[in-house]
């Protein structure tokens, strides 16, 4: 299995390049090689290569910052992926791209099914949506994995953030009224990799969803991250507004994702033996 995945530095592209298997190999490209505020320049880096699947792991991740450059967002996660899914229309091989929960409206309490109308609360989710619509709209065999709260040892991320301010105070103040599902970038990538190998031999991709397991909350998962990593901090439960962003954040990211597992035979993870393994990664 020859692999073309854009991203390099990412949680999750750093997490493809420590599992790829012994029997293939994968070239990871980088802004500096494909810059996806340029799509020709992402559909070009495809044309020019010979693989035997596409995985874009590569995105605009600043939530709130994406209110104020909706534009230049929407270029990364909108058309660059559909410049993507052309390339390899052209070129006859599957094409796999992450997507978001924030494509949803987070209302109610009953977790989001694929096929569920989308209606994003802001900048973030309506690109997200963009490259959704792209891709789709490419036509080939792709694959679209909708996943949320994703974590690793790697970059910034929510488990990070808390480790430091936990190593720092007595009280965290956090959100209790946002649920969803913690998602380790390591089971995402591990995702990637079985979906790519079953699209190579001809299996359909389509729109799945990928989170972890069970569905916590913000303020549940800090308490189970300072306990895991033996840190004093009390968590105080608080609602989403007293905690004030930028862009709104959806209520409810409960994802169902009993297709993917249907299709691929992929079960959510368990986030909490994935959180003891980052912890451990960074003790070390």
């Amino acid at each position: 299995m020859r692999l073309l995945v854009f991203g390099q530095t990412g949680q999750v592209a750093r997490e493809l390049a420590r599992q790829i298997p012994n029997d293939s190999s994968a070239q990871f490209l980088s802004r500096e090689d494909a810059d996806l505020l340029h799509p020709s320049a992402c559909h070009d880096a495809i044309m020019r290569g010979s693989h035997d699947a596409v995985i874009n792991a590569a995105a605009w991740t600043a939530v709130d910052k994406a209110e104020t450059e909706e534009a230049a967002a929407t270029v990364v996660n909108g058309d660059a992926p559909g410049a993507m899914a052309q390339a390899c229309v052209a070129k006859g091989v599957p094409f796999l791209t992450i997507s978001t929960d924030y494509v949803f409206g987070g209302s109610g309490i009953r977790p989001f099914q694929p096929s569920d109308q989308t209606a994003p609360l802001g900048a973030y989710g309506r690109s997200k949506l963009a490259g959704e619509v792209a891709v789709l709209a490419a036509g080939g065999q792709t694959l679209i994995l909708r996943t949320s709260w994703v974590v690793s040892a790697h970059g910034a991320n929510f488990v990070k953030t808390m480790l430091r301010l936990g190593a720092e105070r007595e009280v965290l103040r956090v959100v209790a009224d946002q649920i969803g599902g913690p998602t380790p970038a390591a089971a995402i990538a591990d995702a990637l990799l079985i979906c790519a190998r079953a699209m190579i031999v001809g299996l359909p991709g389509g729109v799945h969803h990928f989170s972890g397991a069970p569905d916590t909350s913000w303020a549940d998962f800090a308490r189970q991250i300072m306990s895991r990593a033996g840190l004093a901090c009390r968590i105080e439960d608080i609602p989403s507004e007293a905690y004030p962003t930028p862009a709104v954040r959806p209520e409810n990211g409960r994802l169902n994702c009993s297709d993917l597992e249907r299709a691929f035979g992929i079960v959510r993870p368990d986030w909490r033996a994935g959180l003891d393994v980052i912890l451990k990664e960074l003790q070390s």
